[in-house]
C-alpha cells in the first residue's frame, strides 16, 4: 500500500512538472528563423515573395492555414505515429537501424519533432552523439510544445530545394498559389519533397524517377487507407508542373512596394484583381506606345471598386523597368494639378446650397474675379448655358462663378473635409483654385469621384482583401446632389466614336496649367477609374490635353474591361426619394411663364433648388405704324413676345455673331427686366485689393444693366470717376489706401454699391 502511494505521489509530481513546463515562458518557435514577406492579390494568386533577411525563401504560415490535405499527406509519409510517441518512435529507429545494416534501401528513423529538433539547434546527426542529442532535444520539444505546435513549425522549417523553406514558400514558388489552397495531387507532389530536394526537384520535376517513386509510394499509402480518392491521385492528377525558382512571380510592382511599406504581417492578400490588373497594364502600355511620337512616353491609372473602396488595379508607369522614364516611381501617389476635374464638386455643392438646379442658366461671358480673370479653354465664350451642358463642356467661367458663390463649405473647405493633403491656404490658391490651382494625387481623386455613386459620402481606401475599415464615411454631400452631377456626368459624350449600347460612363477631362498633366476621372458601373498622363519630371507638352490624351486611354481601358467581362455589371444608384424632375424654361432656366416657348426638364431638390417663375420672356402690345410698345390695345397693335436679356448677354451674343432682336422698351411694367437692373460684376463684395507701393494697380470695374440703360455712371464715396457702356470695363486708381463705397447709377436712376478696402504692399 504503502509502495502504491509512493507510486501515486512519483506520478503527481510528474505530471505537475509536466504541466509547469508547458507554462513557463517558451521561445516562440515561429521567430527560430526570419521569415519572407508574401503579396497575394484577392483570389490568392502570387504577386510576389520576397526573401527573408538570411536570402532564403521562408515563409511562416500559421497551420490553420495550411490546407488539410497538406497536413495529413505530411504525417503519413514522414510519421504516422505522431500523436502518439514522445519525440523518439523507438520502433521506427529499430527498423531504420536493421534496413541499414543488411544494405536494403536506406530508411529514416527520425521523427517529424526529431527532424525539427535538428533543424531548430543545427545538430549534426550523422554521428552516435548527434542523435543522442537529436532524440534529447525532439523529447524537450514535446516536453514544451504542443504536437499542434510542433507540427506547424515542422512545416515552415522543412526543406524544399535550394534556398526555399517551408510549405508557405514552397506552395507559392512551386505552384503559384497559397498553401491554403492545395489540394490532395498537390499536397502528395510536395509532402515527398523535404526527403531528399535535390534528387526530388531535378530540372524537369515531371521526369525525375526520385520524384515520381516516391509520390507513388505516398499515393498507395493514401490510397490504402482512403480509397475513396483514386480519381484524384490517378498517374495523370499527379502529373503536376512545378514552376522554376527563377520564374518567380513579380506582379503589380508598384501596388505590392506600397502594401509592404504599409501593411502588416508576413503574409499579405491584397484587394487587387489580377486580371482586372493585366488588363490595364496591357492597354496603358500599348496606348503609350502608340502615342510615342507626340512625346507621350509615360501614364498612371488606378481602378477601385466604389461599394467597398478596395484597389483592383494599380499601374504606377509604363514600365516599371524603365528608368529612362523614372519607371519605379509610383505616379499615384504623385501630386499634380487635377486641371478641371474637381470641376463636378463645384457643381454639386452649388446644388446643395441652393445655388442652381441641373438646367439653371449660368454666364459664359468675361468676367473679373478681383485680380483673377479666367478664360475658357477654347478662349471663346458661349453666352448664356445650362449648368449641365457648363459641366459636359468644362466651361470655366460659368464654374469660377459658382464657385465664388459657394460658403460653408466652399470647394476649399470641400477638399480639406475630403482628405486632400498638402493644401496650402485657402487665401493662397483663391479661386484658382477651381482650374486646378491646387494639387491632388490620384488616390485622392478616386476617393473623390467615389463620393457620387456612395452617396455623397467619403470613404478611405482599401489596398487589403480583409481590412477592417475604422474610419466612418464621412458626409460630404447630399445623395440628392451627388445624384444629379452623376447624371449629368454620364451625359458627356465619348471621344471616340464607339458605339453608346453600352451602359453610359460618367466621366470628365482635366488639363493643368501648362500642358504638364492630362487627367480623365469617371464613374463606370460599380467602379472609379482614374487615368493620368505626363511625365513624372512635369515636363510640359501641347499633347498633354485630358480630353485628347487621357480620355482615350480611360475609355481603351473601360472597353477592355467590358469586353473580357470583368466589368461586375451596373451599380444602381437609386433615385433619391426626395429628388424631383421639374418642368423649367429652357432659355431662363426658371419655372415657365405662359409666354416661355421650350421647356426642358430639370432636376430639382425641394427645399433647396432656386426656383421662380421666368420673367425673359415678355408678350407687349406693338403698335404696327411706330414699332413702339403701347399700354392699350387698338387696331394698329398686336401682341409680340420678346425676349429681355440683361446688357451683357445682348453684347455677348452680338460679339458671338448671334446678335438678338432688340426688344422695345417697356414703359408699361414699368421695368424691362424683373430678374436684373443694375450689378456690379467687379469688384465682388468684401474684395481686400492689395496696391503695390512701388507700381500701383488699377482697381476693374464693370456693372450689368438692363436694355434701356446707355450709359453707367461710377461714383467713389460720392465722387465721381468715370462713366462706361453696361458691360464696359474701366480701369481706376485708387489715389490712396483706406475703406471707399463704390456706387454705380445709371440713367434710370437704377444703383447699386460696394464697400472695398486698399492696402498697400511691398
Amino acid at each position: 500500500m504503502r509502495l502504491n502511494k509512493r507510486k501515486l505521489s512519483f506520478t503527481v509530481v510528474l505530471l505537475c512538472g509536466l504541466v509547469l513546463l508547458r507554462l513557463l515562458p517558451k521561445a516562440d518557435l515561429a521567430l527560430a528563423y526570419p521569415s519572407s514577406r508574401s503579396v497575394t492579390a484577392n483570389r490568392g494568386e502570387l504577386l510576389r515573395l520576397t526573401l527573408a533577411s538570411d536570402e532564403q525563401y521562408r515563409l511562416w504560415t500559421p497551420i490553420s492555414q495550411i490546407s488539410q490535405p497538406m497536413q495529413q499527406a505530411v504525417l503519413l509519409y514522414e510519421d504516422r505515429w505522431f500523436y502518439w510517441h514522445l519525440g523518439v518512435n523507438p520502433v521506427a529507429l529499430i527498423r531504420a537501424t536493421f534496413a541499414s545494416s543488411v544494405g536494403n534501401r536506406r530508411i529514416g528513423g527520425s521523427t517529424i519533432t526529431m527532424q525539427l529538433s535538428r533543424r531548430l539547434y543545427n545538430i549534426d546527426s550523422r554521428s552516435v552523439t548527434g542523435k543522442l542529442k537529436q532524440a534529447s532535444l525532439a523529447i524537450w520539444l514535446e516536453l514544451r510544445y504542443s504536437k499542434r505546435e510542433i507540427l506547424e513549425a515542422y512545416l515552415n522549417y522543412a526543406p524544399y530545394g535550394g534556398n526555399v523553406v517551408g510549405i508557405g514558400a514552397a506552395s507559392l514558388v512551386y505552384l503559384h498559389k497559397p498553401a491554403s489552397q492545395l489540394k490532395l495531387n498537390e499536397a502528395i507532389n510536395l509532402a515527398v519533397i523535404p526527403q531528399n530536394p535535390k534528387k526530388r526537384l531535378a530540372e524537369n520535376a515531371l521526369t525525375s524517377p526520385s520524384l515520381l517513386a516516391a509520390r507513388t509510394r505516398l499515393a498507395q499509402l493514401w490510397l490504402a487507407k482512403n480509397p475513396q480518392d483514386a480519381a484524384q491521385l490517378s498517374a495523370l492528377a499527379l502529373n503536376i508542373p512545378f514552376n522554376n525558382r527563377k520564374n518567380l512571380a513579380f506582379a503589380a510592382p508598384h501596388l505590392v512596394e506600397y502594401v509592404l511599406q504599409h501593411a502588416q504581417g508576413n503574409t499579405i492578400q491584397t484587394a487587387l484583381d489580377l486580371p482586372m490588373q493585366q488588363t490595364l497594364e496591357r492597354v496603358l502600355t500599348k496606348y503609350v506606345q502608340s502615342r510615342r511620337d507626340v512625346g507621350i512616353n509615360n501614364a498612371s491609372a488606378l481602378l477601385i471598386d466604389s461599394t467597398n473602396m478596395r484597389v483592383k488595379a494599380l499601374v504606377g508607369s509604363a514600365d516599371y523597368h524603365d528608368a529612362s522614364i523614372a519607371g519605379q516611381v509610383n505616379g499615384v501617389l504623385g501630386k499634380r494639378s487635377p486641371g478641371s476635374t474637381l470641376k463636378p464638386f463645384i457643381y454639386a455643392l452649388a446644388l446643395d446650397q441652393g445655388l442652381i438646379h441641373s438646367a439653371s442658366i449660368l454666364k459664359d461671358a468675361p468676367s473679373n474675379f478681383g485680380v483673377f480673370t479666367p478664360e475658357n479653354f477654347d478662349g471663346r465664350f458661349n453666352g448664356p448655358i445650362s449648368a449641365q451642358d457648363a459641366l459636359i463642356r468644362s466651361r470655366n467661367i460659368p464654374a469660377v462663378s459658382l464657385a465664388s458663390k459657394l460658403s460653408k463649405p466652399s470647394l476649399y473647405d470641400f477638399l480639406k473635409l475630403a482628405q486632400i493633403q498638402k493644401l496650402q491656404s485657402e487665401q493662397h490658391y483663391g479661386l484658382a483654385l477651381v482650374l486646378g490651382g491646387g494639387e491632388v494625387t490620384m488616390e485622392e481623386l478616386a476617393q473623390l469621384y467615389a463620393i457620387l455613386p456612395n452617396h455623397g459620402e467619403w470613404r478611405e481606401l482599401q489596398y487589403l482583401q480583409n481590412s477592417q475599415n475604422n474610419q466612418q464615411p464621412i458626409r460630404l454631400l447630399s445623395d440628392e446632389a451627388a445624384y444629379i452631377v452623376l447624371d449629368m456626368l454620364r451625359k458627356t459624350p465619348r471621344p471616340d466614336t464607339f458605339s453608346e449600347a453600352h451602359p453610359a460612363i460618367a466621366w470628365k477631362t482635366g488639363t493643368s496649367w501648362g500642358f504638364r498633366d492630362a487627367w480623365t476621372a469617371g464613374v463606370f458601373g460599380r467602379y472609379v477609374l482614374v487615368v493620368w498622363v505626363g511625365n513624372f519630371d512635369g515636363a510640359s507638352n501641347p499633347a498633354l490635353i485630358g480630353l485628347e490624351t487621357a480620355a482615350p486611354l480611360f475609355m481603351r481601358m473601360v472597353d477592355a474591361l467590358r469586353a473580357q467581362q470583368l466589368d461586375a455589371g451596373a451599380f444602381v444608384t437609386t433615385q433619391p426619394a426626395n429628388l424631383q424632375h421639374v418642368t423649367v424654361c429652357a432659355a431662363s432656366g426658371d419655372l415657365p411663364n405662359k409666354e416661355c416657348p421650350v421647356t426642358t426638364q430639370a432636376w430639382f431638390i425641394p427645399g433647396k433648388s432656386p426656383a421662380k417663375i421666368s420673367t425673359l420672356h415678355r408678350t407687349v402690345l406693338v403698335d404696327s405704324r411706330t414699332g413702339l410698345v403701347v399700354c392699350e390695345p387698338n387696331e394698329f397693335t398686336k401682341p409680340q413676345v420678346f425676349e429681355y436679356w440683361p446688357s451683357d448677354m445682348q453684347s455677348l451674343f452680338k460679339r458671338a455673331g448671334m446678335p438678338l432682336r432688340k426688344p422695345p422698351e417697356d414703359k408699361c411694367n414699368g421695368v424691362v427686366n424683373q430678374e436684373q437692373t443694375l450689378n456690379i460684376i467687379t469688384p465682388m463684395r468684401g474684395v481686400t485689393h492689395l496696391q503695390r507701393i512701388r507700381r500701383a494697380d488699377a482697381l476693374l470695374l464693370r456693372a450689368e444693366a438692363s436694355a434701356s440703360s446707355d450709359v453707367l455712371y461710377w461714383f467713389a464715396d460720392n465722387a465721381l470717376i468715370g462713366q462706361t457702356k453696361p458691360s464696359e470695363t474701366m480701369s481706376w486708381l485708387p489715389p490712396h489706401t483706406g475703406k471707399y463705397g463704390l456706387r454705380v447709377v445709371d440713367a434710370n436712376g437704377n444703383s447699386d454699391t460696394r464697400e472695398i478696402t486698399v492696402e498697400s504692399v511691398e
